[in-house]
Formats: structure tokens, sequence, C-alpha cells
């Protein structure tokens, strides 16, 4: 198996995304797939054996939607301060912490594509953001990290579970943690506190509802 090379990732990337804003955020845009169903198939099945994992950054998730726009409406949240977006997918939180002033931003997530996605998407809106590749809930939460932000993340059991004890340990040495998530399956339901309350249009091919109410939660 020959891995795509960082060109081939971005060409792929322009290839099968549009630029455009999302609707919940229509200050950004993104390189974003107009229809679901041909990327996640073509990813499945002819570039399958180049091992391109599922196309999660072709995509504005509600929750990444909903913490980005609370960012755009709150910036002295991140404003002159680091960051560290998990999960980073497209870029959307990231590059909103940016917008909003956030002195340094790092990008996070262990899809190489979310780098080139990540690339394409920073220079649409004129900013610069690092990234990190590496699995980052291998090791104690970044200390430089003063304010932790994270959408969708609670999609499959065992990942959720382990992204919110490391969130916890992100909060208790005293990073500000912030989580977007339309309610799903495996979001915690006790232990946080609700900020802020959307309602986002998403698509039936991504979520249950055309129009998604999502929350932006914080660690106490």
């Amino acid at each position: 198996m020959i891995a795509p090379t960082p060109e081939a990732r971005r060409g792929f990337i322009v290839e099968h995304t549009r630029l455009q804003h999302p609707p919940h955020t229509p200050e950004l845009r993104l390189h974003l797939a107009d229809e679901i169903t041909p990327i996640w198939r073509l990813t499945e099945e002819a570039l399958a054996e180049i091992g391109l994992p599922p196309p999660f950054w072709a995509f504005a998730w509600a929750g990444g939607q909903a913490l980005a726009r609370y960012l755009l409406d709150s910036p002295q949240v991140v404003a002159g301060k680091a960051v560290l977006d998990f999960a980073s997918g497209s870029g959307l939180v990231a590059i909103a912490a940016k917008r909003a002033g956030a002195a340094r931003v790092m990008a996070a997530d262990i899809d190489p594509f979310c780098r080139a996605a990540l690339d394409l998407n920073a220079a649409a809106n004129a900013v610069e953001i690092d990234f990190a590749g590496e699995d980052l809930l291998d090791a104690p939460p970044p200390a430089w990290a003063e304010v932790i932000l994270a959408g969708d993340i609670c999609y499959e059991k065992p990942l959720a579970e382990r992204v919110m004890a490391w969130l916890t340990q992100a909060r208790a040495a005293g990073a500000t943690v912030l989580i977007g998530d339309p309610g799903r399956s495996y979001f915690p339901r006790s232990g946080l506190v609700k900020l802020a309350e959307y309602q986002v249009p998403t698509t039936r091919e991504l979520e249950d509802l055309e129009v998604k109410k999502t929350s932006v939660w914080t660690l106490p």
C-alpha cells in the first residue's frame, strides 16, 4: 500500500469539494463536499487501496458549527490565548478560534487528509494554524493549551469515554474546555455546564434532522 503524498491529498480535496460557507458560520469558507454519498463511496471503494479514511474533513458537522459560532460571537473566550482544537476535521473550529483573536491555534487530527484540508481552509480564511498529527490521547493534555476545543467527539462509546477522561484531565490542570455536541448517544449527561444552544442547519445525509439542536458545553 502506497500512502498518498501531501500534494495528492490536496489535489483530491480540491477535486471533490468546493469552497462554500457553512450555514451556521457564513463568515468563514471551507472546502466542503456538496453531496455526502459520492465522496464517502469514493473513499471507501475507489481509494481503499491507498488507505484513505472516511472523509470527516469534507463536512461541517453540527457540533463544530455550534462551537465555531460560539467563538465568533464570544471572542473573549480565546482572544490572546493558546488554543488546541482536538479532532479538528476540516479545521472549522480552529479557524474560528483564530479569527476570534487566539494568539496561537493548533489543530490536531490523526487523519493526514485533515492536514491538507486544514491548509486549504486556513488559506481560504487568511489565517495561520499549526497542526499535530499524532494521537494526543496517548499523552497528558499539552500544558501550553489554555483552551481546548472539541466538536463532535461522542460518536463511539470507547472513544467518547477516552476523550472525556482526557479533557477532564486538561480541565484539572487549568485549561478551559469547550465541547460542541448535538446530542450524540455517548455524550455525557452530567458533569458539564451548557453555555449556548443553537439550531444548526445540516443535512439528512449526515444527521437525522435537517436542523439539529446543538449545544456548547464546558467542564466546570
